[in-house]
């Protein structure tokens, strides 16, 4: 049986009952998997990572080793939270790697997306790579693929959890929740005892911002982008829509226009809002967002994020559109 096709017997997870099941079920195969050995597992602080971590935590404890590596392309504060929660809060085995200028390097004058995925996913196994030999050659590790990412992974998506691995890679894959889809691992994750905010946080994929800043990144861009972006995930925790929205972002192509500032022309960059809700992210649908509320929102980027001086809307639904834009 190909163990990535998910049994058409398996029961939806919708109930603690239910999680509390399956978590007892991977708990021990885990176990079984890994023996004594170490697990370096890719913590991004994300739903599926984070979920991941608490399972391995529960199965194996310190022989889980938490790798975060700042890759330049996180969220703002996106770093500091992981380690205040992992580290201080859950007492997590958290190594923390600040790489920016090794992936931003890399990534220099290249606008293919995928290509732009491929360097980033490469480069987040070398990274891994070279702290397991650190640690005494780790032999294995986890990532928080779900089932969306192994359906979607030929010809449509290709980043570090699924199609994204060199052929010669070390490790051995351990991977629990990769049959789920998202809805069932956010009830896996509250059965695990973590926060709700966390374990309902919307999705962020692999490669980061690099996937928003569209085309090839540039620094300045980039922080325009991220600055931007916490102001639309401000604006949405204050007006009630953090809870109803499934993944809203910014995303910031890679092409200026006209403007007008401080009764001057200038040029800048447009800011794309996309807000979209989904139960399996195979298809999706467009968040009504109040109009004032945009308003509020574009007159908050337009006058403290440098470089923008647009913003816009994304109304297309999944299909046609992907969720991400590249």
């Amino acid at each position: 049986m190909d163990m990535n096709v998910r049994p058409e017997s398996m029961a939806r997870i919708q109930t603690a009952e239910q999680a509390e099941a399956f978590i007892a079920e991977q708990v021990a195969a885990v176990r079984e998997q890994v023996g004594d050995k170490q697990v370096l597992l890719a913590l991004s602080g994300g739903v599926d990572s984070s979920v991941v971590a608490a399972l391995l935590i529960k199965a194996i404890g310190k022989q889980l080793v938490c790798v975060h590596v700042n890759h330049g392309l996180m969220r703002k504060g996106e770093s500091e939270m992981v380690i205040e929660v992992f580290r201080n809060q859950m007492d997590a085995n958290l190594i923390y790697v600040d790489a920016t200028d090794r992936f931003l390097d890399l990534l220099a004058g290249v606008s293919d997306p995928e290509t732009k995925r491929k360097i980033i996913g490469g480069e987040f196994i070398k990274v891994f790579d070279e702290e397991a030999h650190k640690l005494g050659n780790i032999p294995f590790l986890a990532q928080g693929t779900i089932y969306p990412d192994i359906l979607e992974s030929d010809g449509v998506k290709a980043h570090h959890n699924v199609g994204g691995l060199p052929e010669d890679m070390e490790f051995e894959l351990v991977e629990p929740v990769k049959l789920l889809y998202k809805d069932e691992v956010r009830v896996v994750g509250e059965a695990l005892g973590l926060p709700h905010d966390m374990v309902y946080r919307q999705p962020f994929p692999g490669p980061g911002l690099g996937v928003r800043c569209l085309g090839a990144i540039t620094r300045d861009r980039l922080h325009a982008l991220r600055e931007a972006d916490a102001i639309l995930r401000e604006e949405f925790d204050k007006n009630g829509l953090a809870g109803k929205v499934w993944q809203y972002f910014i995303a910031v192509p890679d092409f200026k226009s006209v403007g007008v500032k401080d009764g001057k022309r200038y040029e800048g960059w447009p800011a794309i809002i996309r807000a979209v809700n989904t139960t399996d992210a195979m298809s999706a649908t467009i968040e009504e967002v109040p109009y004032d509320l945009l308003h509020h929102i574009t007159a908050r980027i337009t006058s403290e994020v440098d470089g923008i001086n647009r913003v816009l809307m994304d109304l297309t639904p999944k299909p046609v559109g992907t969720i991400e834009w590249e």
